[in-house]
């Protein structure tokens, strides 16, 4: 008897334009797509490219029009400040609206550009829907991200306007968000109009006026007091509703689009069939709104099917303790509770034996979902024992938006196989190829890709860069849209995934270009060449560790040099990028064209079985690099397997 899964699964691979277009109904559209997908447009066909709609209005005004107005919308829980505030969707639709009107009186109108660079606070969301009510293109940055990389950013999507705040908070420390500011506006080629800043208690910002600076809580309650009336701009489906950047192989960065039609018509789709969600549920996501976790699953997606969602400003230890997670469950009676296994390997080592559980009513609790890098066997198997609830891995990425593979609770509750997160969802055909585009078998590692169209919700181009988009993604495997993970599919279908193709590691959560540190390592005037590469780390998944061969008759201690190096990261890329080990070595080792041997190094490192490339230039450096690594607590005794013929 075929399950609820598998017969969802084949209606939409038997009828895939039929499946989408029924989802489509649980939109509210200005004008209903006739169209479902048409492959002549974009860069792999369009969906929905006749509809007109708009996103602020489904995930704020629909539920105010239909009576819900007095239901909550969101919670904010500050764990940094002890301050909790609970909006209904009516209060939300007055706080959006007066935000809305503040950017049109700035010249803000349908296709503009607007920066939010902010902490996890309730104007951060307030202006992301605001930006969707006008038509306008929001770029929401990470907070505390360095200027250097806002600045690229402001230039790329050529931003009207900026958003931002006067700190951000971390456990211990203030962070000022206003001088990185300053500093990117000051870097950047393309200036915005105006800065709307909002000033928290913690600590006030200096305006610069006549820069352009404006006081967010003033201006916005001038237009409260006015009762001032912004109405939803209609919008094709096809419009963007945001660019969203995720790291460049070369350091430039990738400005993801996501369109407005596709994405309100998959994120409800996944709310109830992927998260098992319903009106009137309270959906956790324990990330940020700089991430993509935080557009598809903190903002848009529960707030379009009538979840509560959780705002948080935390962090799951030292705020104050690795109980936090819990209180928050227990006070906002949460159904779902979604964040990184970093987290929770975080809250394992401070609490092995989940004592600060003890007292606290987690009755509500349905479900934990894992997602944002490699969820480890130990962790999840802790998580399923102290909750006694499932713990449900899956994967996704910033491109696509929504997740490609999970155990679908919405729908029916599969098997677990611990290291995998369950098998493929409707919308997204996954295959395994080799390196050549040949077909695997079952349980054979290669390239994981999805073949074309993508569904709804993906990604639809780079901003302003299809041909890049193409090169990129498109290109490798025709027909395909290129993952750039590697894994297996086994003979029951269920996917693991094992590790990046190219060199974006993944530290916490967070997407990092090795590349990108790579281009900042050399900036250093000691330093002649180097490699970055990401090396497995108990709590983090991966960090980035560093090699740095230097300029002749460089005399400077290395360990100094090293520090500096470690400062020029930080302050170019920022402290999430985690760089804290540099070596100092003599030469790298390459292939005799000159390619870097980064992921034979990498295998050192980890103390994985490695193979010595038959290309490689000299076999000692090799050797050099294995006893430097193991001076640093790296590279458990390994030995090369035999060589590639």
């Amino acid at each position: 008897m075929q399950g609820a899964y598998q017969g969802t699964y084949q209606s939409w691979q038997d009828a895939p334009e039929a499946f989408w277009s029924r989802a489509a109904e649980n939109v509210d559209w200005v004008t209903p797509p006739k169209t479902i997908f048409d492959p002549n447009q974009g860069v792999y066909g369009r969906w929905f490219v006749d509809g007109v709609m708009n996103s602020c209005h489904n995930a704020v005004d629909r539920h105010v029009e239909a009576g819900r107005g007095d239901a909550c919308a969101m919670i904010f829980d500050s764990a940094m400040t002890g301050t909790v505030r609970k909006f209904t969707y009516a209060e939300l639709q007055t706080e959006v609206q007066a935000v809305a009107a503040v950017l049109r009186n700035l010249g803000v109108t349908k296709g503009d550009r607007v920066v939010i660079y902010m902490p996890m606070i309730p104007e951060a969301v307030f202006s992301m829907l605001a930006c969707a009510r006008l038509g306008a293109i929001h770029s929401v940055v990470f907070g505390g991200f360095a200027a250097h990389e806002l600045a690229t950013r402001l230039d790329d999507c050529q931003a009207k306007v900026v958003i931002s705040a006067s700190c951000g908070l971390e456990p211990g420390r203030v962070v000022p968000y206003k001088p990185l500011l300053d500093h990117a506006v000051d870097l950047a080629k393309v200036k915005p109009d105006a800065c709307l800043i909002v000033q928290r208690d913690q600590h006030h910002a200096v305006l610069r006026y006549e820069h352009g600076d404006i006081d967010f809580a003033q201006a916005v309650e001038v237009e409260k007091v006015k009762g001032t009336v912004v109405p939803c701009e209609p919008v094709l489906a096809t419009d963007p509703l945001y660019v969203l950047y995720t790291s460049g192989t070369t350091g430039q960065p990738k400005g993801v689009v996501r369109d407005n039609g596709g994405h309100a018509v998959a994120l409800m789709w996944s709310m109830e069939n992927v998260y098992g969600m319903r009106q009137g549920d309270t959906f956790w996501a324990a990330s940020d709104i700089g991430w993509v976790v935080g557009h598809s699953y903190i903002v848009y997606g529960p707030l379009m099917a009538g979840v509560t969602t959780i705002l948080f400003e935390g962090k799951p230890v030292g705020t104050p303790d690795a109980g936090t997670y819990w209180r928050v469950i227990r006070d906002h009676k949460v159904n779902a509770l979604f964040t990184a296994p970093t987290a929770f390997r975080a809250i394992r080592r401070e609490d092995p034996e989940a004592e600060l559980l003890t007292g606290y009513d987690l009755s509500s609790f349905r479900t934990l979902f894992l997602a944002g890098e490699r969820a480890d066997s130990e962790t999840l198997k802790w998580a399923e024992r102290h909750l006694n609830v499932p713990v449900i891995d899956h994967w996704w990425q910033t491109e696509t938006g929504w997740p490609v593979a999970c155990n679908p609770v919405g729908l029916e509750l599969l098997p677990v196989k611990h290291g995998s997160p369950a098998t493929v969802l409707p919308g997204y055909q996954l295959d395994a190829l080799d390196d050549e585009g040949h077909l695997l078998p079952r349980g054979v590692l290669g390239n994981l890709v999805l073949k074309l169209p993508l569904p709804p919700g993906c990604l639809v181009s780079f901003w302003n860069a299809d041909q890049r988009f193409r090169d990129a993604c498109l290109s490798e495997f025709p027909g395909y849209y290129k993952t750039a993970d590697a894994g297996l599919i086994d003979e029951d279908g269920y996917i693991f995934v094992m590790a990046r193709t190219d060199d974006i590691i993944n530290c916490a959560g967070h997407r990092l270009s090795t590349g990108a540190m790579e281009e900042v390592c050399a900036m250093h005037p000691d330093v002649a060449e180097c490699a970055v590469i990401g090396v497995a780390d108990a709590l983090k998944g991966q960090v980035p560790c560093a090699f740095v061969v230097l300029k002749n008759k460089v005399e400077r201690d290395e360990a100094l040099i090293s520090r500096e190096v470690v400062g020029l990261v930080r302050d170019e890329i920022g402290p999430v990028a985690a760089l804290k080990t540099v070596m100092v070595v003599k030469r790298l080792p390459k292939t005799r064209s000159g390619k870097i041997l980064r992921g034979t190094m990498q295998k050192i490192a980890d103390g994985m079985p490695w193979k010595m490339p038959a290309t490689i230039d000299d076999p000692a450096i090799l050797d050099e690099i294995s006893e430097i690594l193991r001076s640093h607590g790296y590279a458990a005794p390994s030995q090369p397997v035999a060589a590639i013929a």
